[in-house]
């Protein structure tokens, strides 16, 4: 009997602790979506429910004036082009610093995940001189490539993980029914990285599509900002007020994609994290 009450206080005190998180993680959401839904004048109301609920502020953000559609639609772009440079170039890179030998593999991976570390604001002011010297500045490139010098560490360094888990013996099992190496990697190896391939590819859009600093600086164009930097340069009616509203309203349009995708993918990206090779 008294076995049986610690289970259960153990498993009521498991579940508090997880619904605790859960709802620490989302209460800056919830109320970023209620505020959205209120009235401007009822913006500093404190109830949990908007009463009335009111899309004014959704109706704001779409304002011509505002260009935060063209803002979505570049950080579209951005995120999605880094994202597909940067698997296509981690997963050829993981794969030789998995399977192959050779000298300083070791104090390589150790420089590429280094190279992530370093801050953003230590590397912007260099590049914002390099960019205007090549006429990059205000281009979609300005933008991905310096994303790209910290997505594809982070890539590497997952997929990297990822390829050491396949045991040896799928590529020599391969070989030996006539593939070549590369073969062996592109219809044996890929298809089985496909989870822990996802889930890099998840990770790599959520930091490219959140990225600021980056696109703050190379961008001084309304028609080439990205939707964080439009977010933060949103006006009131006038000089002295600040649109809390449109700003929580185009917080949740910017955040709801990315729940969206990983609520939908949720499943592969547990098995990316997760799986091992000979499943």
């Amino acid at each position: 009997m008294t076995t049986t009450v610690t289970a259960r206080w153990r498993s009521g005190l498991l579940y508090a602790g997880v619904v605790a998180v859960v709802a620490y993680c989302l209460a800056p959401f919830y109320w970023m979506l209620v505020s959205s839904l209120r009235h401007t004048s009822d913006i500093f109301d404190t109830s949990l429910v908007p009463s009335p609920v009111s899309f004014e502020n959704y109706r704001a953000v779409f304002d011509p004036t505002q260009g935060f559609g063209r803002a979505l639609l570049n950080s579209l772009v951005v995120a999605g082009v880094t994202t597909v440079l940067a698997l296509l170039l981690a997963t050829f890179t993981a794969y030789a610093m998995a399977r192959l030998d050779f000298r300083f593999k070791r104090l390589i991976l150790t420089l590429v995940i280094a190279t992530s570390m370093f801050p953003v604001v230590s590397i912007v002011v260099p590049l914002l001189k390099l960019f205007t010297d090549v006429g990059w500045i205000n281009t979609y490139q300005a933008m991905i490539v310096p994303s790209m010098s910290f997505a594809l560490p982070l890539a590497v360094w997952n997929l990297t993980t990822f390829f050491r888990q396949m045991p040896d013996e799928l590529e020599h099992a391969a070989m030996v029914d006539g593939c070549t190496r590369g073969q062996a990697f592109r219809r044996v190896i890929v298809p089985l990285a496909a989870p822990g391939i996802f889930t890099t590819a998840i990770i790599t859009f959520i930091a490219a599509w959140n990225e600021f600093l980056i696109a703050l600086s190379m961008t001084n164009k309304p028609d080439m900002q990205t939707a964080p930097v439009a977010l933060s340069k949103f006006t009131g009616a006038t000089t002295y007020e600040t649109p809390f509203g449109s700003q929580m309203a185009a917080g949740v349009l910017v955040t709801v994609p990315l729940v969206v995708m990983v609520l939908l993918f949720q499943r592969r990206i547990v098995a990316g994290l997760t799986a091992g090779a000979a499943k």
